[in-house]
């Protein structure tokens, strides 16, 4: 399915993209039903889990899914969003059909019924949610050493940095402090992938707490 825009300004807000996301994720059939059970937006995507029932009762029986105990399955979907000229729109992908975008959070994933096929396109799209997951969200002092170096725009390269912040006008954005130049660069989440720390800042700031870190290692 390709992309859909409204034309009508029906969409302007956080909340009426939520409350969009819930309509589109709430219908009724002649023998089935979906609700939505949670919607999360990462960055422009919405991620939802879905849950279908019978409306007679019974469970639901479904190529892909384990059907749950309590007799439905629940599935997730993604949906791109944009505005064009003032209008939002849409592009919506069943997990099945192995989404690029896969940052879905955990708490999410935990709410979708068990897949029947171990290699399908939901449960790599499933496992690359969770690698995301997975990626360390640093303190302020932490020292890193990157999985691989980085390249920087000046064709030089850094491996190992300091998380600390720059400040914007009243905003705090997170950077982190080149060890071979002292100078400062914005990574992205991705480049964090494999990362590994060197020194924690909590450690480095309590000689009493270094000592019961390093006694829990």
């Amino acid at each position: 399915m390709g992309w859909l825009f409204y034309t009508d300004g029906r969409v302007k807000s956080y909340a009426d993209e939520k409350a969009e996301i819930t309509r589109l994720c709430t219908f009724e059939g002649d023998t089935r039903q979906t609700d939505l059970v949670k919607a999360c937006k990462v960055g422009s995507t919405w991620y939802a889990a879905a849950r279908v029932t019978n409306r007679d009762g019974t469970s639901v029986e479904d190529a892909t899914y384990v059907t749950d105990p309590d007799g439905s399955i629940t599935f997730g979907a993604v949906f791109l969003t944009a505005y064009d000229d003032g209008c939002w729109g849409y592009k919506d992908m069943e997990e099945s059909a192995g989404p690029n975008e896969s940052r879905a959070p955990l708490s999410l994933l935990a709410l979708l019924s068990e897949l029947r096929d171990p290699e399908s396109y939901a449960q790599d799209w499933r496992q690359r949610c969770r690698d995301w997951a997975s990626i360390p969200d640093y303190d302020e002092g932490d020292k890193i050493k990157l999985a691989t170096p980085v390249t920087l725009t000046d064709g030089s390269t850094c491996q190992i940095v300091t998380a600390t912040h720059y400040r914007r006008g009243r905003q705090k954005r997170r950077c982190y402090r080149i060890e071979e130049t002292g100078g400062l660069v914005r990574l992205s989440k991705a480049t964090l992938a494999g990362s590994e720390l060197l020194s924690s800042a909590k450690g480095a700031a309590s000689p009493v707490l270094a000592e019961y870190l390093a006694g829990r290692e």
